[in-house]
């Protein structure tokens, strides 16, 4: 493999990707943002990777690595395209290709907030934590360590703000073993120093916990303003960052069990920092699937808003507590006795999923179809369905049902404000939502991003 060299703006690899600029460089080749002619100039990162030494073991260890960030699925992951080999001024050269994602990093951010001497605040971090762990807690689910997590890997994307993690540091541990293995180089440890835990700098461990330490360091910066060695006391091995930065207590507490000396002194998932801050998505998602409830009608539904109500109230899209929305009014009754036709309240503003159980419910005139017809169970398997797929997109539940919220609105919006019941008169428009949730996933499976 070469070792990097400089691709021209307007430069074009294998008749296919165009080069626009350089975007950056470090220690294992430069980075290149390009158009991918073949899909109408679509924009892309290609990722040089020149491991110090050539050899063909190195380029298989990149493609065995390469292979596992394909699988990759995440609405806040950049997608892996392809594994780009080529030669460059008669060397072999080989490529990572990438989605691109418009936007600043958060060191970017930061660095213009300081020239108007701001920070992040607390409500900002806070935010960005509970955006970022759940994709932590998603490619630690691969069995992926990301291994570089710092302000400058983590993109705000233009589109929907949400934070994108890029780099991935297990490519470039696969570079560093590689030169280590064919020549015998001992600084191999892959991190950011400052950011990354001491048993990954000095023994190159890594573990889920080493990535929840880098986090709490890029949370530490953000919120300071200060590099991590301004912040961390070598000496005493300890964070001095309390009297830079007021904050609650729970996120202090928080941050300082994530930046514990010892691996395991800190959490050990993601999930367990995402209880610890109390993320209503958790709680809500967690309430949500276990509370089953029965619905006893109060009027008819989608019947105009009453004269007394509130014009202005916004679509209840993602209402997890009640169903509850303009333009409908329902009692909820939750019932411990066994039931046969019951609500699960899920995200979307489809807030029911019918389900079958071997339960008994009080009649219920109001529905007028009893579990088993045909109808009802061919629009329960509809529902699993969708869930099936969504699931093995492995795409999170509340993003996916608020982009579907989202089109459907965008589709018809006549129907601005209005929830979906289970009676007979809501069919068509059921109908129309399942359809707008099966023709996303079918674009999903076919690569696009959410």
């Amino acid at each position: 493999m070469s070792n990097s060299s400089l691709l021209a703006p307007g430069s074009t690899l294998e008749k296919r990707y165009r080069i626009v600029r350089e975007l950056g460089r470090g220690g294992f080749g430069r980075t290149y943002l390009a158009e991918d002619i073949n899909r109408y100039s679509e924009r892309c990162v290609l990722k040089e990777f020149s491991p110090v030494v050539q050899s063909t073991k190195a380029e298989e260890l990149f493609d065995r690595e390469a292979s596992m960030l394909y699988q990759l699925k995440h609405p806040q992951i950049p997608r892996f395209r392809e594994l780009l080999r080529t030669d460059l001024d008669g060397s072999r050269s080989l490529f990572l290709v990438q989605d691109y994602i418009e936007g600043p990093t958060y060191e970017e951010i930061l660095i213009a907030r300081q020239q108007q001497g701001k920070n992040f605040s607390e409500a900002e971090a806070t935010q960005l934590l509970l955006q970022i762990l759940p994709v932590l807690e998603y490619i630690h689910a691969q069995n992926l360590i990301h291994r570089d997590i710092s302000p400058d890997n983590i993109i705000q994307n233009n589109a929907d703000k949400l934070p994108f993690l890029i780099d991935f540091g297990s490519v470039k541990q696969i570079a560093a073993n590689a030169a280590y293995q064919f020549s015998a180089r001992q600084d191999t440890a892959i991190g950011k120093q400052g950011y990354s835990p001491p048993e990954q700098m000095r023994l190159g461990k890594v573990s889920v916990a080493s990535d929840l330490y880098a986090l709490a360091v890029t949370v530490l910066v953000l919120l300071t303003g200060k590099k991590p060695q301004k912040l961390y006391d070598s000496n005493s091995k300890t964070w001095d960052w309390r009297s830079r930065v007021q904050i609650s207590q729970n996120l202090g507490s928080v941050l300082d069990k994530m930046l514990a000396e010892q691996s395991r002194d800190r959490y050990q998932s993601a999930k367990e920092v995402r209880a610890a801050l109390k993320d209503p998505k958790l709680s809500q998602i967690s309430s949500m699937l276990s509370q089953i409830v029965t619905v006893n009608f109060v009027g008819r539904p989608f019947q105009s808003t009453p004269q007394n109500a509130s014009s202005n109230n916004p679509p209840a899209t993602r209402n997890h507590q009640a169903i509850n929305h303009t333009g409908n009014r329902f009692k909820l009754v939750k019932w411990k006795a066994v039931a046969s036709l019951s609500v699960v309240l899920l995200p979307g503003i489809l807030a029911f999923n019918i389900v079958k159980s071997g339960f008994s419910l009080p009649k219920l005139p109001e529905l007028p179809q009893q579990p088993g017809s045909p109808s009802l169970d061919a629009e329960i398997a509809r529902q699993e369905k969708i869930g099936s797929r969504r699931k093995n997109l492995d795409i999170d539940r509340d993003i996916f049902y608020q982009k579907v919220d989202e089109l459907f609105y965008n589709k018809y919006p006549e129907l601005q404000g209005r929830s979906l019941t289970e009676q007979p008169e809501d069919a068509a428009i059921r109908e129309k939502w399942y359809k707008v949730a099966e023709d996303l996933l079918d674009r999903l499976e076919k690569g696009e991003r959410l």
